[in-house]
């Protein structure tokens, strides 16, 4: 059909024990990847550029999307090595528009990215799913971390629930525990506690003004070398989209989507439309929030989340939960169809399923490395959002 969205695969490397053979089994075309063995803020050199892009074309695939090209904690911070790592990282985009590779995904989250507490949270149909329950955060940030004034951000019910939940851990839980919260991100593993407390001392006194304006600085020194590139960068919503170890957190719900794109007025300051992150917040409406950005989307993931009314919620299947995916896909298929009438050669967006449900054969293997992203489903999600795109498609006439 002319107006499908570009199905891919998130991918994450040679050691990805879902491989490329298996990725292309589920009828994706386009491979969601990063180089997670170069380290934060180094550059990406065209050798290694071409090499990885090679191993996933000589799989049948094409390299659609990187996720993500890392922003140092130094940029974000403004301090330290900042102007060297955003040259690099200027370089980085060079070199990837020099491969072709031309949509890149970043996030501004102060020291931690996505957050869950618990990794293989039981569903009611024996599958497994990632979780966030804010007491058990409480618990890590109060009597693990022992971040400075953590016990202020949460009442007094929500302390005495972090509590309990603490003292009922067992050495051996506690440490899958912390290690599920802080060590769960490719190309930074080996995280301590240390590692932690000595990052949050750099945004000790940084406030939300200032994490926008380094944010605006960032954007500034790199959207004109993407535009010459022929890039577009993407940013990540946080997740969850609130406020997390007492840092600001700054691209969380409409007003920061609109703050964003009047930052820096460029085709290359783009958006990473995740559902899922932004469905975080209960008020935010994720169809009428696509719609403020649907000209500066560059990459969609599509997922959905559940929530208990108290505060917590984990990752529901993917045509379920709070986010209206049939409102979603559809305007999405609408922009695309605007953006082809108009001429775009970027008119057709790549979306990948996120955050798959852990089931059937998947559950009997050793736990993912990388959570989340197992392949049976992941394919589940796929499968379904393509069923119902295809019915839209159909409906418009398309």
């Amino acid at each position: 059909m002319a107006y499908n969205m570009e199905q891919t695969f998130r991918w994450y490397g040679p050691k990805d024990p879902v491989s490329l053979e298996f990725v292309r089994q589920t009828g994706a075309t386009g491979v969601v990847s990063s180089l997670h063995h170069i380290p934060y803020g180094e550059v990406w050199s065209v050798e290694e550029i071409e090499k990885y892009k090679k191993v996933i074309e000589d799989a049948g695939l094409v390299w659609s999307v990187v996720e993500s090209l890392p922003v140092h904690e130094d940029i974000k911070t403004g301090g330290g090595r900042c102007e060297e790592y955003i040259a690099n990282y200027k370089e980085s985009l060079r070199n990837l528009g020099k491969c072709g590779v031309k949509v890149i995904t970043y996030n501004f989250m102060p020291v931690l990215d996505w957050i869950r507490t618990d990794l293989h949270y039981r569903l009611p149909d024996g599958s497994e799913a990632l979780y966030f329950n804010q007491a058990q955060f409480a618990a890590f940030e109060i009597f693990i971390l022992k971040r400075a004034g953590a016990e202020k951000d949460y009442t007094p019910e929500k302390v005495a629930e972090a509590k309990a939940f603490y003292e009922s851990l067992t050495p051996e839980e506690l440490q899958k525990f912390t290690t599920g919260l802080i060590d769960n991100f490719p190309g930074f593993k080996g995280v301590t506690l240390e590692d932690v407390r000595a990052m949050l001392k750099k945004y000790e006194h940084l406030t939300r003004a200032d994490l926008e304006a380094n944010l605006k600085h960032f954007l500034s020194e790199v959207c004109p070398v993407a535009e010459e590139a022929g890039c577009i960068m993407v940013i990540h919503p946080d997740d969850p989209p609130y406020s997390i170890l007492g840092l600001p957190r700054i691209f969380s719900d409409i007003n920061d989507v609109k703050n964003l794109l009047k930052m820096v007025d460029s085709p290359a300051n783009g958006v990473c439309f995740c559902a899922g992150s932004f469905s975080g917040r209960l008020d935010n409406d994720i169809v009428e929030m696509f719609k403020a950005c649907a000209d500066r989307v560059g990459f969609v993931h599509l997922r959905s989340t559940q929530h208990d009314g108290k505060g917590n919620f984990f990752e529901a299947n993917h045509l379920e939960g709070v986010v209206d995916m049939y409102g979603l896909v559809k305007a999405i298929i609408e922009e695309q169809v605007r953006r082809k009438k108009a001429g775009r050669a970027d008119w057709r967006l790549p979306f990948r399923p996120d955050h798959g449900h852990t089931m059937l054969d998947d559950l009997a293997k050793p736990p993912c490395p990388n959570p989340g992203y197992t392949a049976i489903g992941r394919l589940k999600g796929l499968a379904e959002i393509r069923g119902l795109e295809h019915g839209i498609l159909k409906s418009m006439n398309l």
